[in-house]
């Protein structure tokens, strides 16, 4: 059992965002001050990836310690498999209270989170205090005359919900992502991710301290659609952005190909501006947690931890939303400040996000579970070794990705085979497997070596 005075872990995780979009990692087009904070306190990891650039896959790989190409969870209808242990299970028997506030997605088929997102199985997957928020499209599904979560029961309370379903089915037919021609229909105080803030700073204000906690806080933004509260909208709304990664359809697989779109130049800029307002929103709800602890005068004894389950294509390569094997929707933010963490570092170690599993469980002193595909980054973070892995593997039921620093091989099904030298082409323009027939089969079976 941990000593009383054993650290506190808070992960804090956005959904849907871009490693780039963060002013600590250069951006001058989003305002993120609190989230730099953390970045000049700890440790950021500048190359950071998902093993499965969409929500449940990954969420359920961070749970189990376990790729979710060995585990056969590639798409986000599955569940986190019973038989599997979670860290969240460990930390939970080794003496840590264990809390959720926002989106698990560990059985996204199942919509009904319970009256105040606690149904049964959340305790069976290691949470003591949970409270399971539904997602940003989760919570339209359905009749507004039927809240299943503790979000829609409040915008219910508010009588908001209505409004707040109509609105989003204006949204679902006219396309999540290209309807940004108006703001939330929600007042600040009542935006999605303003309810999960409110509700993971109260979570800090009030947990007794006579056990060390984990507590889980799962943003369900910047994941579109791009609906800002028009407070946060306001600030963006003439702000110059970059460029998309032009759209290229020579060397692409037909299914990238079907998914490309045309947009113009002011589209994607509003749509960008509407993607920074929903991370600043964030950011402001990072600062009042951190404000949390503060006051509770716990922030010398908790390790906080800040990334993403994967990124957003954001018209890049003509693509939108996650699911491509593109850095846009595999590159990830990642900063751990906290005990021994010298502050200011900026680490180039290759990670992978569900390696905070056996990390976090190295900081609490407990024994992560056994035979993970997860590695432990903890040296990296005390300063004792400066390398982590030699590659990356992404994967979803379309395809498989090897990444090392200095290049990137998709094994797509059923289509072509797509190879990235990373270093003299970072935008991914041009594919260079016909050129290196070698090389692609040397990934290849690299790949297979892996998953059989």
């Amino acid at each position: 059992m941990p000593a009383q005075n054993a650290p506190n872990i808070l992960l804090i995780m956005t959904d849907q965002h871009r490693w780039d979009y963060l002013g600590c990692a250069g951006a001058d087009h989003v305002d993120t001050p609190n989230i730099d904070r953390l970045a000049a306190s700890g440790l950021r990891f500048t190359n950071a990836f998902t093993n499965a650039p969409v929500c449940a896959p990954a969420r359920i790989g961070l749970a189990t310690g376990m790729h979710p190409a060995r585990i056969g969870t590639l798409d986000n209808n599955c569940y986190l498999p019973l038989g599997l242990p979670t860290y969240y299970q460990r930390l939970r028997d080794s003496g840590y209270r264990v809390g959720c506030v926002g989106k698990l997605d560990l059985a996204k088929p199942d919509t009904y989170n319970g009256r105040h997102g606690d149904r049964p199985q959340v305790y069976r997957w290691g949470f003591t205090h949970p409270e399971e928020v539904e997602g940003k499209m989760h919570a339209a599904q359905g009749d507004p005359s039927a809240p299943h979560g503790p979000y829609t029961h409040y915008l219910s309370a508010q009588g908001r919900l209505k409004s707040f379903w109509e609105d989003y089915r204006k949204r679902d037919e006219a396309g999540w992502i290209f309807d940004v021609s108006h703001d939330s229909v929600l007042p600040t105080e009542d935006f999605h991710d303003t309810y999960i803030g409110r509700r993971a700073a109260r979570w800090i204000e009030n947990i007794a301290d006579d056990f060390p906690w984990h507590l889980f806080v799962s943003f369900v933004g910047p994941h579109d659609p791009f609906d800002p509260p028009t407070e946060y909208a306001a600030q963006f709304r003439d702000a110059p952005m970059p460029d998309a990664i032009p759209k290229n359809r020579d060397g692409k697989p037909q299914w990238i190909l079907n998914r490309q779109k045309d947009f113009s130049t002011e589209e994607l800029a509003c749509i960008r501006r509407q993607y920074c307002a929903l991370i600043k929103l964030i950011d402001d709800q990072v600062g009042a947690l951190l404000d949390a602890l503060e006051a509770r005068d716990m922030l010398d004894n908790t390790y906080i931890v800040f990334t993403s389950d994967h990124g957003e294509m954001l018209g890049d390569h003509g693509l939108f939303q996650k699911q491509a094997p593109y850095e846009p929707s595999m590159h990830i933010p990642l900063i751990v400040s906290g005990p021994g963490i010298e502050q200011g570092v900026v680490s180039e170690a290759l990670v992978d996000m569900f390696d905070l599993n056996p990390t976090i469980c190295a900081l609490a002193d407990v024994e992560p579970a056994p035979n993970l595909d997860a590695r432990s980054f903890d040296q990296i973070l005390l300063g004792a070794q400066d390398a982590h892995r030699q590659e990356i593997i992404s994967a979803l039921t379309n395809f498989r990705c090897l990444r090392t620093r200095a290049h990137k091989f998709v094994d797509n099904m059923n289509d072509l085979p797509e190879l990235y030298d990373l270093l003299n082409d970072p935008g991914e323009t041009h594919n260079i497997a016909d050129d290196r027939p070698d090389q692609v089969a040397a990934m290849r079976d690299q790949l297979q070596q892996c998953f059989g």
